[in-house]
């Protein structure tokens, strides 16, 4: 019989379980960093690959309509966040649909886009959404979206939640079709006949006449919820403009209702720098909407990666990692930045040095501290194009 207490055997057991728990929530993409559980794929000696060339894979086509994503399973760094680059033609939908396991956070590249969306309290919107507009969706939330007018749509889709797969979501047509018609007749008071011919599996893309240009009314009639799901980011001026870019914010602070979801539309002119910075409380997901950047990643222990994005290619940074932006192109580049938290929060490179007294970093770098009083004062954020003269 062991001599050890009995508290002590069971104080041990439960931080045993602690442990294991803390390790299958690591795996599960738990961005709050509350426990130690090593992550195998950022473990390793050399860092892994953080880009995917998200619109040259091939997804999901239906007619004209498409649906391409990014999750862990294309890119087993983005544990985090998921993406979907979605197209509809005209007169198609993405059926009546809700995730279980992620909120959605949406960002109009091009053409009009139409969302209606119910909450558990039984409000609806209908929102009409043009080039540069975003849309939030808290998790479960059902909603239909819809290309509007005579020409195609396309819009990037990111979810709080890496290992959430679109083509894994519940669809109307998916539950209906498979549920008996006598259940359906005694849930809406219907005959079994009004279920004949309904679609027995999913639809994922509907396809039929083009939505009137003024959204009717619902069923239940008007009953609007009391936070909006739209936010007219790039009808905004920016959040700040330097001379090598600018960039546009949104979080919960500016629009309420997404509280697991902030994003910034980044620009950069050629040769333009998003500095070395990281984030404290949250992953980055970034879709690359023109030109080409260099993405440099810093993992620790001497571990640095470079990878190069184009047009339509995803990258990935985990939380707190260092990283920056480079527009390498002959053009401006656009860069979609989105995190998995309600509040944007970083800290830039050049905001640490100067935050320090130059004998501190003399000290740190074995340097003169005549040399800091060079460095910047404040935040560079963004770094203009061209090189420094010696």
């Amino acid at each position: 019989m062991s001599n050890v207490p009995r508290r002590d055997f069971l104080a041990g057991v439960g931080l045993a379980a602690a442990v294991a728990a803390a390790a299958k929530t690591a795996e599960a993409g738990d961005p709050s960093f509350m426990n130690n559980a090593p992550d195998d794929v950022l473990s390793g000696k050399e860092l892994p690959t953080f880009k995917f060339e998200l619109e040259k894979s091939q997804g999901k086509v239906i007619g004209g309509s498409s649906g391409k994503e990014a999750t862990v399973e294309q890119l087993p760094i983005s544990k985090g966040i998921a993406g979907v680059s979605m197209r509809l033609e005209p007169g198609a939908m993405r059926e009546l649909h809700w995730h279980a396991t992620a909120a959605e956070w949406a960002f109009v590249v091009e053409g009009r886009v139409r969302t209606t969306v119910i909450d558990p309290d039984g409000g609806a919107e209908t929102n009409d959404f043009e080039p540069g507009d975003v849309w939030y969706f808290p998790r479960g939330h059902g909603h239909v979206l819809e290309c509007l007018g005579d020409a195609p749509c396309h819009f990037v889709l990111i979810f709080d939640n890496g290992y959430f797969s679109e083509f894994g979501t519940f669809s109307i047509t998916d539950w209906i079709g498979h549920a008996p018609k006598a259940l359906l007749a005694k849930n809406f008071g219907l005959p079994e006949s009004a279920f004949e011919g309904f679609p027995t599996e999913e639809v994922y893309f509907a396809r039929g006449a083009r939505p009137p240009e003024t959204p009717a009314e619902p069923l239940q009639g008007w009953k609007p919820p009391a936070l909006t799901h739209k936010y007219e980011l790039l009808k905004r001026p920016p959040h700040r403009v330097f001379p090598g870019g600018r960039e546009w914010r949104v979080d919960s602070t500016s629009f309420p209702i997404s509280k697991t979801v902030a994003a910034v539309v980044l620009d950069l002119e050629p040769g333009g720098l998003r500095e070395l910075h990281w984030h404290p409380t949250a992953d980055e997901w970034q879709y690359v909407v023109d030109g080409d950047v260099s993405v440099t990643m810093f993992g620790s222990h001497g571990r640095f990666r470079t990878e190069r994005l184009a047009q339509g290619d995803v990258g990935y940074i985990p939380q707190g990692y260092g990283h920056s932006i480079e527009n390498v192109g002959d053009g401006p580049s656009r860069v979609l930045i989105g995190f998995n938290t309600g509040v944007y929060a970083t800290i830039d490179l050049s905001q640490w040095i100067a935050g320090n007294p130059t004998d501190v970093l003399a000290t740190n770098f074995g340097k003169p501290a005549s040399l800091f009083e060079k460095f910047p004062r404040k935040d560079v954020f963004i770094a203009p194009p061209g090189a420094v003269e010696e």
